[in-house]
This record gives C-alpha cells, structure tokens and sequence, in this order.
C-alpha cells in the first residue's frame, strides 16, 4: 500500500452549508446546559498540575498521537501546552519519543473538548495560543451538527481567546469555520491554502505528501471574544 495515498474528503456538499448561519445564532441564542463529567474536570486538574500558574497556555485540542503537542511545546519553551484527546490509544502511541525526551513544559490528558473548553472558561483561564488540527470534517450534508464549527461549544472556542489556528484538508471546513467565527466575533475571517514545509501531524504530513491542497485559518482573538456563550 503506497504511504501517499491519502484521498480529499468526499461530499456532495460543495461550498458552504445552507443552515451553518441558523445553527451559529441558535447556540448564541439558546443555553447549553450539558452537565459536566467528573473524568473531564479531573482532566483539568491534571492539565494544570504542572503549570507555574504564569505560563502563558497552549491549547492543542484533538492533539492525537501527540506529535503536534511536543512540536508546539518545544516552538515555545516558555509557554505551557496542554494536548488534549479523547482518545486513551491515540495518546499513548506518540512514539518514536520516549519519556525522557519528552519537553517538560507540556502535558497530554484524556478529555471530552466538549466539557474541557468549557471548563477552562469557568476557571476564568484564557489561552495564548490554541490550534484545533485537522478535526473530523463530518463531510456528509447531514452532519453539519457534528463540526465543530456548528457544534453549541464553539462559542466557548471564541471565549478562550488567544491566536486561533484551525486548519484543514477540505477548504469547505475552513470556509465554514471562518464565517462562524466572523458570527462570533463581529470581524472578518478567512483561510488560506498553505504549504506545509515542517507537518505538524503525521496527517498533514500525508496529507502534503499525497499532493493536496492544505488549508489554514488563523485569527488573534485576543483576551477572549465577546459573545453569548451561556454557562
């Protein structure tokens, strides 16, 4: 099996959907009541165990295999990086690093994005950095609800302020990513195609190598987007 094989996402959807503004200004309308698990605050806990309380925060959300995280936290030695995954297998294959050569100013935990973007708002924490890395484009029309983007947390991405970074494989996502956002926060907003020159997740990597066009967004949403988000 070739290595760079990996195919763009496949959808009868196009372009933006249809219902994505409707969807933005229900969650900024209506309360999000999801209750909390207790696993997810513990995951706070944990993510914050080793922070000086000065740090500057990095958030790498849907981290992986943890690749990213480690690059993340070794670009910036003086921050602290948090990965995030809800995946216990995923985390625990972040070879080839061993332990010891692991940066000490980061940390991966085991969590529901869902509850933990909400929680790091109801410590009041902010971000410096935040990067959401080739999430699950849900490409089906039907699954518009599933994308981050649409999901009621994405207020609470906006709140957490810092420089946002999403990117993506399929330019719809960004596309749809960014027009929510401009619905946040009252500002423009747009991806661009990039190129990879260093991947920070053995995705990108393949992603790249397979010849197709990346996407990147990135907006500076400072000490936390004013929005409607409901606790």
């Amino acid at each position: 099996m070739s290595y760079a094989n990996s195919r763009i996402p496949q959808s009868a959807q196009q372009g933006v959907h249809e219902g994505l503004l409707e969807r933005v200004r229900k969650h900024l309308s209506e309360p999000f009541r999801k209750p909390f698990a207790e696993y997810n605050r513990a995951a706070l806990a944990a993510s914050l165990a080793g922070w000086d309380g000065k740090a500057p925060l990095i958030l790498d959300a849907g981290c992986g295999v943890g690749h990213s995280t480690i690059q993340i936290a070794r670009q910036h030695p003086d921050h602290w990086v948090i990965g995030v995954d809800q995946s216990e297998d995923r985390l625990n294959r972040r070879k080839p690093y061993p332990e010891a050569l692991l940066p000490r100013n980061m940390v991966f935990v085991r969590a529901d994005l869902v509850d933990f973007w909400r929680l790091l708002d109801e410590r009041g924490l902010r971000l410096a950095r935040h990067y959401i890395l080739y999430p699950n484009p849900w490409p089906k029309i039907g699954h518009l609800g599933r994308r981050w983007h649409a999901h009621p947390v994405f207020p609470w991405i906006a709140r957490l302020g810092g420089v946002l970074e999403c990117r993506s494989n399929w330019g719809v996502y960004i596309d749809e990513f960014a027009l929510a956002l401009a619905e946040l926060t009252g500002r423009p907003a747009s991806g661009v195609p990039f190129v990879a020159d260093v991947p920070l997740t053995p995705f990108e990597r393949k992603y790249r190598d397979s010849g197709q066009t990346l996407y990147r967004l990135e907006m500076d949403l400072g000490a936390g987007a004013p929005t409607a988000a409901r606790r």
